[in-house]
């Protein structure tokens, strides 16, 4: 019986790359703050489908969905989403508004299917959809950050540490961690709550996000963690 792997990237990256990262110094924990915020990016329907479909039939609905990969993220994100709810910790929407003719530059260049989404794709998910006291943030950009008024509200809540979740990993999640790390934010990156059309490249960059920039762990590690933290009214700005 085969050992289970440790981290999501073990067998895809060479022990040997590993190692050299660590001897290097870097994937050093840096631990959570006290003042977490969730970020939950572009959990729409176009990203998932409408039901849980293996990927060559989900891109029949959107050409844009990562498949039962989506799915398997969002039930692990409604688990973050209920601990933060329960606790009064903020929870903020980046998510692409619906794409219109002005929009190309070269994002339409580059992913042309994009910008041919039907407009029910931009949905969010029911399961994990935004309620009314939550932010949301219609960005143009894969960061979260840019563009978009997402440093002045986390400044504003006091926050200091960045639950990140949603897709791509190798795009907006990665984009987003980038920017998170060059705030000075601490940014925690639950491995199995953000999701992408790529295995190869979700793992690939989880390893680099952990290796340079984020905590990467397990939803289950991050809930132990989060729960672990005092119930502090971050939304009031205490």
């Amino acid at each position: 019986m085969m050992a289970e792997s440790k981290n999501p990237w073990d067998g895809i990256i060479p022990e040997a790359e590993q190692a050299a990262y660590r001897a290097a110094g870097f994937g050093r924990p840096s631990g959570l703050g006290t003042r977490p915020a969730l970020l939950i990016i572009d959990v729409q329907y176009r990203t998932v489908g409408t039901h849980p479909m293996p990927f060559d039939e989900a891109i029949k609905e959107f050409s844009t969905s990562c498949g039962d990969v989506g799915w398997a993220a969002v039930r692990n994100i409604e688990k973050l989403l209920k601990l933060f709810r329960a606790r009064g910790w903020p929870v903020l929407y980046p998510y692409v508004s619906q794409k219109e003719t002005f929009d190309g530059g070269r994002l339409a260049e580059k992913v042309p299917a994009l910008m041919q989404v039907a407009a029910h794709g931009y949905d969010f998910v029911a399961e994990v959809a935004p309620q009314a006291n939550d932010v949301l943030l219609p960005k143009k950009h894969p960061s979260a950050f840019f563009g978009t008024p997402l440093a002045s509200y986390l400044i504003n809540l006091r926050a200091d540490t960045l639950v990140v979740t949603g897709c791509t990993t190798s795009g907006c999640v990665r984009g987003s961690v980038v920017d998170a790390f060059a705030y000075n934010f601490r940014a925690v990156v639950p491995s199995d709550a953000v999701y992408d059309r790529s295995a190869t490249s979700h793992a690939v960059n989880l390893f680099d996000m952990a290796a340079k920039y984020a905590e990467v762990m397990s939803t289950d590690a991050c809930l132990k963690a989060l729960d672990a933290l005092e119930p502090a009214s971050v939304a009031k700005g205490s």
